[in-house]
C-alpha cells in the first residue's frame, strides 16, 4: 500500500500536511484554525453559564455544534444559506456529526451547568471539511473547558474530557485503499467513508458508501484500519497544539 503514489507525492496510507493553529480569534474562549492540505476550517467554542431551558436543574452541561461554508469555499461561489433562507441538509446533517462527536468525550455532568457551542465555518475547502472540522473542534472545545475552569463555573477537579476525538476521511480509488482523500481524489472514489475514533481508537462514528461497485468486508477492514491510524497522527497533532494545557489524558 504504501509504495502508492498519489497526484500530491503522499502515499496511500499519509495524510495531507496538518496544521492546527489554536487560540487564532482573539474574542472566542477557545479557538483553533486548522488545515487538511488545501482545506481550512477555523473553529471557535462560545461558552456560556447555563443551559437550554430542558436541561435546566438537571445539573448536566450541553455541547453542540454549527458548521457552515464561507461562499468562496469552493471553486464557484454559493449563495449563503442565511440569504435563501433555508439551511440545506448535509448542513444540519454535518453539524450534528460534529455535536455527536464531541459530546462523545464530554462528561456533561463534569461541565455542570454550562454551554459550549463550536462554530465550524470552513474557509476553504479541498476535500475533508467535516473531518477537518470534528478535529479542530476539539482542540477549540477543549481550551474553552479551561476558560470556563478558570472563570470558576467548572470545579478545578472535574475531568471534563475523558478522551479524545479527531476524525479523516478513507476512500478507494482504483482498487487502493487510500487515507486523507483531497477533492480530486473524493470526486473519483469508487468507495468514501469518514471515520470519527477516539483518543483510545473507539468508534464513533462510521460512515461509509459505495459510489460504484459494492465493497467487501476485507475492503472495510482496510479503511477502518487507514482511519483509525490517521486518527492516531492527528490526535498527536492535537496534542501537541495543545500544549502546555494537554487535555483529554
Amino acid at each position: 500500500m504504501t509504495e502508492t503514489i498519489r497526484a500530491d507525492g503522499r502515499t496511500a496510507d499519509q495524510l495531507r500536511t496538518v496544521t492546527i493553529e489554536r487560540g487564532w480569534n482573539a474574542h472566542a474562549e477557545g479557538s483553533a484554525l486548522i488545515s487538511f492540505g488545501g482545506t481550512k476550517v477555523l473553529c471557535t467554542a462560545s461558552f456560556t453559564n447555563g443551559v437550554p431551558r430542558w436541561l435546566t436543574g438537571k445539573g448536566k452541561g450541553w455541547v453542540t455544534a454549527e458548521y457552515a461554508m464561507l461562499p468562496r469555499a469552493t471553486n464557484s461561489r454559493n449563495d449563503r444559506e442565511s440569504i435563501k433562507g433555508k439551511v440545506g441538509g448535509r448542513t444540519h446533517e454535518i453539524s450534528r456529526l460534529i455535536g455527536r462527536a464531541l459530546r462523545a468525550v464530554v462528561d456533561t455532568k463534569a461541565l455542570g451547568e454550562n454551554t459550549i457551542v463550536i462554530d465550524c465555518d470552513v474557509l476553504q475547502a479541498d476535500g475533508g471539511t467535516r473531518t477537518a472540522a470534528i478535529t479542530g473542534a476539539y482542540v477549540a472545545l477543549a481550551d474553552a473547558i479551561e476558560w470556563g475552569r478558570a472563570k470558576k463555573f467548572i470545579a478545578q477537579r472535574s475531568q471534563v474530557l475523558h478522551d479524545s476525538v479527531a476524525a479523516v476521511s478513507v476512500g478507494i480509488i482504483d482498487g487502493t485503499p487510500m487515507l486523507d482523500l483531497a477533492y480530486v481524489e473524493d470526486v473519483r472514489a469508487e468507495t468514501d467513508m469518514n471515520v470519527v475514533v477516539t483518543g483510545r481508537g473507539l468508534f464513533v462514528e462510521v460512515q461509509g458508501t459505495a459510489e460504484g461497485a459494492p465493497f467487501d468486508k476485507r475492503e472495510l477492514d482496510a479503511l477502518l484500519e487507514l482511519g483509525v491510524a490517521g486518527c492516531d497522527d492527528l490526535r498527536t497533532e492535537q496534542l501537541a497544539a495543545l500544549q502546555p494545557a494537554v487535555a483529554g489524558e
